[in-house]
């Protein structure tokens, strides 16, 4: 096996000696390549959430509930784009996607880098070109769950963790670079129309295509696909008829929908609640979620993540009520501290929600192969795995739909009220019902009992 071996046949990362020996350098080669799509990805998905901040400078007449709009719909088409990326990996090979999808990217990319220049478009239009930057927000399901196939179960939360947060923090870099880079005119080379207002919008566009020419060439030269990682769509679509798929989905909208929507509206609130206050700041809500997220999955492998995710749950709802209060008072340093606590909050549950899908559908798998013998049993652990797969793409792209809801609330809460109350008070239940959910479903002794005392001792749940 090596990086020229473009689908490898046999794959067994739960086999001790192949892993040592041969899997675990080929799984940590992908591992790197797809973190550097993902980020690219992300980075892309997330453009509009500065780019709208600045378009009244570069002289576009929006308003504000139309701003909120544009900085939304992404969120609403990455969501939806999540479903066929998903369905890709096993259909064409984890490599082969991740070269198609990091290749659209410059679409979104090359469409803002040429209408941001013109502020005559009308606002339908422009709101079309944000869509098609949702194209990055379905590089994430495809990279989870090609990536999950590469670890061994016991190491899937740290590896699905790093993957998610390498990704993730591209939120983090576009909203601190972008506003940065949007400042000189060295990337106007590219495209002779000179933006109105000093700012050089076009930038934050062209700023990405060396790096996504780098994501095509990594991914094409160092990437594998696995043969066993293949399926069929109605193998996939049977994860739907699963409740705890539906479960899962609810709870990744309390982490993941929490952390790519407040991603996305923290930009344009603190420009909204707090003038005086610049934007660039607003990268640092991504950052520490992006970071917490692998340290959430590790901490999930070591105690279980139902445990997590459920004290995580109660110290978001905790975290809200501090924002809230914030507001109330109008102090945006206790507005900013309990706002990073609450993207912090965010990343710790993205990855123990992650680390809860394998355990609960290998546990279920195995339940159903007790004394059938090691071969059942094997193939048990195989089922597994590519059901977890496709419930880990499906989940996600139902929990990116808080890219969307949480940007419209805020704008639809700021119009009807003058502020985010409103909406944070609906944010709030939300996050009292999780709580309620992964008591019920996963910390109750009754669920417990139903696993075997082995299967128990490694599911961690």
């Amino acid at each position: 096996m090596s990086s020229r071996e473009t689908w490898i046949a046999d794959w067994n990362p739960e086999d001790t000696t192949f892993w040592e020996s041969k899997g675990k350098a080929i799984a940590r080669r992908n591992l790197i390549y797809s973190i550097v799509a993902e980020h690219v990805g992300f980075s892309v998905w997330q453009i509009w959430s500065i780019v709208a901040t600045n378009l009244a400078q570069a002289g576009f007449r929006y308003t504000t509930a139309e701003l909120f709009q544009l900085v939304a719909l992404p969120g609403l088409i990455g969501a939806l784009m999540r479903f066929p990326y998903t369905f890709a990996v096993p259909r064409f090979g984890g490599r082969n996607w991740t070269i198609v999808s990091a290749a659209l990217l410059l679409v979104p990319t090359c469409l803002l880098a040429y209408f941001v220049t013109r502020p005559d478009t009308p606002f339908e239009t422009m709101l079309l070109v944000a869509a098609t930057a949702g194209l990055g927000g379905g590089n994430f399901a495809s990279s989870m769950a090609n990536i999950s196939f590469f670890y061994p179960d016991r190491m899937k939360g740290w590896a699905l963790g790093l993957n998610a947060a390498g990704g993730n923090i591209g939120v983090s870099t576009v909203q601190l670079l972008a506003p940065i880079l949007m400042g000189f005119g060295i990337f106007n080379l590219y495209l002779a129309t000179p933006v109105a207002g000093g700012i050089f919008l076009q930038n934050a566009g062209l700023m990405w295509l060396p790096l996504i020419v780098f994501a095509i060439w990594g991914s094409a030269r160092y990437m594998n696909n696995l043969a066993n990682a293949r399926s069929t769509f109605a193998d996939q679509l049977a994860v739907t008829k699963r409740k705890h798929t539906w479960v899962m989905s609810w709870l990744y909208i309390g982490t993941f929908g929490s952390f790519i929507g407040y991603s996305a509206a923290f930009p344009l609130l603190i420009k909204t609640q707090f003038p005086g206050v610049t934007v660039v700041i607003a990268f640092l809500g991504p950052l520490v979620g992006s970071v917490a997220r692998p340290f959430g999955g590790l901490l999930a492998d070591r105690i279980g993540g139902a445990r997590v995710t459920l004290w995580n749950f109660v110290v978001m709802a905790a975290a809200t009520l501090g924002v809230m209060y914030a507001i109330e008072i109008k102090s945006f340093p206790a507005f900013l501290v309990m706002f990073l606590a609450l993207f912090v909050t965010t990343g710790v549950g993205n990855g123990s929600t992650f680390r809860m899908i394998p355990s609960i559908f290998r546990e279920q798998k195995l339940r159903g192969a007790i004394g059938t013998g090691d071969e059942r049993r094997a193939a048990a652990i195989k089922a597994a795995a590519t059901e977890s797969a496709a419930v880990i793409g499906f989940t996600s792209a139902i929990g990116a739909c808080g890219g969307y809801l949480i940007p419209r609330s805020f704008g639809a809460s700021i119009a009807a009220t003058g502020g985010p109350y409103l909406a944070l008070e609906g944010f709030l239940l939300f996050y009292v019902s999780c709580i309620a959910l992964t008591w019920w479903f996963y910390r109750r002794t009754s669920f417990l009992a139903e696993l075997s005392p082995t299967d128990l001792a490694q599911a961690r749940v």
